[in-house]
């Protein structure tokens, strides 16, 4: 059974991120900030969930959630300030857009959320200097595997795997062959081959190692 909060806070957010591990698309975060007594049986893990059920709980969770954002940071930005910074800057981003403003925060994973703030990169977000020293005011806690232990973090996981998951079936139309709707830019086998085949697009990370090394690609 998750647990409502890490601390008895009444506006205590938690956050995730989907898609860190994707030769494709963007790197999703998502944050939320449920009522203190929220309660939903079959929320867990977006990992052990099926499409259907993720589907059915980002409804719920839009519906009843206090506030939650979503953010995506796409390929330009990842390559520019890598995949770990991109991650905990798309959080910190859904985190400036909650309202009202947590008291508490709390992250999946083992790296707290004030790492590298106001990280600045040609594409994307540049965070003013009120918007830093508002997430450096804002405590936070990292929780290994937090998505399958809090409401909060689990509702995050969820908002963010199926959001990511509808912009992978968006750009699968602009480029079909590399499956995207299936494999959702993960490194599959197939989409390797089709990397191969056919090269790499405006959504791929170009500093993933997009074939194996026994292969060279075109770039």
């Amino acid at each position: 059974m998750l647990k409502n909060y890490y601390f008895t806070l009444n506006q205590e957010a938690g956050t995730d991120e989907a898609g860190r591990g994707c030769l494709a698309g963007p790197v999703t975060a998502a944050a939320v900030l449920l009522t203190f007594d929220f309660e939903n049986e079959i929320l867990n893990d977006s990992k052990k969930l099926s499409e259907k059920t993720r589907e059915k709980l980002k409804s719920i969770i839009e519906q009843q959630a206090i506030s939650f954002a979503v953010t995506h940071l796409h390929p330009q930005e990842i390559d520019e300030i890598n995949i770990l910074n991109a991650s905990m800057k798309a959080m910190q981003e859904c985190i400036l857009k909650l309202n009202p403003k947590p008291e508490f925060i709390i992250v999946d994973g083992n790296r707290q959320l004030n790492a590298k703030l106001g990280l600045k990169s040609a594409f994307g977000k540049q965070f003013s200097k009120t918007e830093i020293e508002l997430l450096k005011s804002i405590p936070n806690q990292s929780i290994v595997k937090g998505d399958a232990k809090f409401m909060s973090i689990a509702a995050a996981s969820v908002l963010a795997k199926t959001y990511r998951d509808e912009y992978m079936n968006l750009i699968h139309e602009e480029f079909p062959m590399y499956n995207w709707k299936q494999n959702k830019g993960y490194p599959t086998k197939e989409h390797r081959e089709a990397i191969r085949k056919y090269g790499v697009t405006k959504y791929h990370r170009l500093t993933f190692r997009l074939l194996p090394e026994q292969l060279k690609l075109e770039i």
